[in-house]
């Protein structure tokens, strides 16, 4: 050790062992400690170069003891009860100025309780979304912060030189007070779901609708990558594709189950979606298909009873190019609903985000990074608060691209080639598009069994329909 390092972290699990290796990395000294102890030894040994910048601890007492105030310490623990258990655990050993930084997947919810109990207890503490997996961790991953802005800025620099980087700037900001910066990596994970279940929903018709083998399926995901659908996604859908198994020696993907696994971040971007009342159909449409996914034996027996495979999609109803499109659409739709969520989180909790900001942080390092993002970015800095389908670029990507994903969805429900979360998008673009939609009947009902009331077109007030008896 060449200097007592200010930076230490608790939890050497995957993320947190390349979380710490990526601060050392960048020339920071760290000390590391592990509830297994033979971990940390373990850790510390096969650094390698890094070996010297690393201070490994047994104990949590040596830990503390073993940074220089003020400590910032950062946990890689299980989401959940164990954090706070692990600031209970830290607490009598820190001072006040010391800042505790959670970097796991919380609910922004805990972030929340957990800063206001910080407050009231004499010490700091900082919840930051984390996103870009195992690479990320260690290569420089996108980091959302919340809380303090004063503890923030004393991390920054620590965070800023291990995050990923987008034409030299740092993908690293500060998202506001409290839960801000885990409520924005949540509505990141809720939109990575849906991206993720619009390209299977695409898989699935160039597989089953157009009979397409996976490795040809490889192709038409590598060459989309190199046009407007660039991003990490469409990247690795095409590596995924393209695998042959050693084993089976077929594609991977036909012997990988289709059961689709879930941490849960998107079903709580749904739910806090409906608590906020914003629309995010799109992400609904992802979770519910991954909750479906799990229904195997289910699905297997509606197969029977209905011989309901996926027709193959006839001539040219369906084009490769119109593939391309509609999932280009469905894109936009789905963002334009995650950012609508930021921009009514911030004004409800008061954060007020930073909303060109998140779409910068989320260029690089993140799962759901693409070259779209730029352009999200450059539209929200002119209209931070407006719905991303009706900036002008995005307007006329959707005219050029809707009827395509129209002539998808559509050929999907006529052959049983499902498309959950493609047309959730297209329903959601073609309602935020009607200036008379049919809610009238349903405030007509709502008046009729419970007297809710209606307003009327160009009068003010609440009325009542004749069929109470009272037409006020």
């Amino acid at each position: 050790m060449t200097e007592q390092p200010t930076v230490g972290l608790i939890g050497l699990g995957t993320m947190g062992s390349n979380l710490a290796l990526n601060i050392a990395e960048n020339g920071f000294d760290i000390a590391v400690y592990n509830r297994t102890v033979a971990r940390t030894h373990e850790f510390v040994e096969e650094a390698g170069r890094l070996k010297d910048k690393l201070t490994g601890t047994d104990t949590l007492e040596q830990f503390v003891a073993a940074l220089k105030s003020p400590r910032k310490i950062i946990l890689m623990v299980p989401a959940g009860s164990i954090v706070d258990d692990q600031i209970a655990a830290l607490r009598p050993l820190i001072e006040p100025e010391d800042i505790i930084i959670d970097a796991g997947n919380a609910n922004f919810g805990d972030s929340n309780r957990r800063a206001a109990e910080a407050l009231e207890q004499g010490f700091r503490f900082l919840g930051i979304g984390v996103s870009g997996g195992e690479e990320g961790a260690r290569f420089g991953p996108s980091i959302m912060g919340g809380g303090p802005r004063k503890a923030w800025d004393e991390v920054a620099p620590v965070l800023e030189a291990i995050s990923a980087k987008y034409e030299g700037q740092a993908c690293a900001t500060w998202m506001g007070e409290g839960g801000a910066g885990h409520f924005v990596k949540m509505v990141h994970n809720g939109i990575e779901y849906a991206d993720m279940q619009m390209i299977a929903e695409v898989y699935g018709i160039l597989r089953d609708g157009m009979n397409m083998s996976a490795p040809d399926i490889a192709n038409v995901f590598a060459k989309w990558n190199e046009g407007p659908l660039q991003s990490y996604l469409i990247e690795i859908s095409a590596e995924v594709a393209k695998v042959i198994d050693d084993k089976a020696g077929v594609p991977i993907l036909d012997i990988i189950l289709d059961r689709a696994g879930q941490k849960g971040t998107g079903r709580w971007t749904a739910i806090e979606a409906q608590h906020l009342g914003t629309p995010v159909t799109t992400i609904e449409a992802a979770v519910a298909a991954r909750n479906i996914s799990a229904r195997l034996d289910q699905r297997k027996s509606g197969e029977e009873i209905y011989s309901a495979a996926p027709s193959p999609i006839t001539g040219d109803a369906i084009t490769i190019d119109m593939l391309e499109n509609a999932l280009l659409a469905g894109k936009i739709a789905c963002y334009a609903q995650g950012f609508d969520m930021l921009s009514a989180a911030s004004k409800t909790y008061e954060w007020g985000l930073p909303m060109p900001d998140v779409a910068e942080v989320w260029r690089e390092g993140c799962i759901i990074r693409s070259a779209m993002l730029n352009d999200m970015a450059e539209a929200l800095k002119k209209t931070p608060d407006a719905n991303l389908m009706f900036a002008p670029f995005f307007v006329e990507r959707l005219k050029n691209s809707h009827g395509d994903l129209r002539q998808v969805v559509s050929q999907g429900a006529l052959t049983g080639n499902s498309t959950p979360a493609l047309s959730a998008g297209l329903a959601y673009f073609d309602m935020m598009r009607t200036g008379r939609s049919t809610a009238n009947m349903i405030q007509a009902q709502r008046d009729f069994f419970g007297a809710h009331t209606f307003e009327r077109i160009g009068e003010e007030g609440a009325h009542n329909g004749p069929w109470n008896g009272t037409d006020k």
